[in-house]
């Protein structure tokens, strides 16, 4: 059972905690022969499984009587594994947010890899797009309504350049123009403090950079070329 290998048990030990289950309390030669296990493999297996608090025996004429523990001790087990690695997840956290204020670069490959880009940009308040490019909505179909339907719910506007007059009437936006022989495959999204270079290709890349200087010097550049587009 997938269930329990995921709550941490091998493969012997679901036979025999199934098995305990199934006939009761059990010698370990019959549990061998009904789970078709070697015998030595059962005392092993148990001992384990006594151990995790998943089975426990009687002694009946000088030989151990295995029996299963209620199920819910599987329940109490991943507790306490819970309780004994919850001080190592908070320690490790306190790691991780030092780390990610730092400069971070990350690379995106592929239709799904850009939607965690874009879902990234539904943190933000307002979004710059250089270069908007049509292919994006070939790349991605359908997926752009249902981003710009939770970008209006979360009010982020949108501030777009493109070369391809076909990009309009995009919800909370503004769009302007450059002459389309300027027209490129490669996009810059600005928000926040993360630039994505995006290429719109049949199998897509994208670059996220999180570097607060990077991502000025970007809009900076943006805010040129918008006063020089045409709405």
């Amino acid at each position: 059972m997938e269930e329990l290998k995921a709550a941490g048990l091998s493969d012997n030990e679901i036979k025999i905690y199934l098995a305990l289950l199934d006939y009761g309390p059990s010698l370990a030669g019959v549990i061998s022969r009904k789970t078709g296990m070697h015998r030595r493999t059962v005392y092993d297996t148990t001992e384990m499984l006594i151990k995790k608090g998943l089975v426990g025996y009687i002694l009946k004429n000088n030989r151990r009587l295995f029996q299963a523990s209620n199920p819910e001790r599987i329940l109490d087990a991943l507790k306490e594994k819970e309780n004994l690695i919850l001080p190592l997840i908070v320690g490790l956290k306190e790691r991780y947010s030092k780390t990610k204020e730092k400069e971070e670069t990350n690379f995106y490959k592929g239709k799904e890899g850009l939607k965690t880009v874009f879902e990234d940009q539904l943190n933000s308040k307002e979004v710059l797009i250089l270069g908007a490019s049509a292919k994006a909505y070939d790349v991605l179909q359908f997926y752009f309504h249902w981003y710009d339907k939770k970008r209006k719910e979360k009010k982020i506007k949108a501030r777009i350049i493109a070369e391809d007059r076909k990009i309009k009437r995009i919800p909370l936006s503004e769009i302007r123009y450059l002459p389309e022989k300027y027209a490129s495959p490669v996009a810059v999204n600005i928000y926040g403090e993360k630039t994505a270079i995006i290429l719109w290709a049949k199998e897509p890349i994208a670059i996220v950079i999180k570097q607060k200087e990077i991502s000025e010097g970007y809009r900076n550049y943006f805010e040129l070329l918008w006063k020089m587009a045409k709405s």
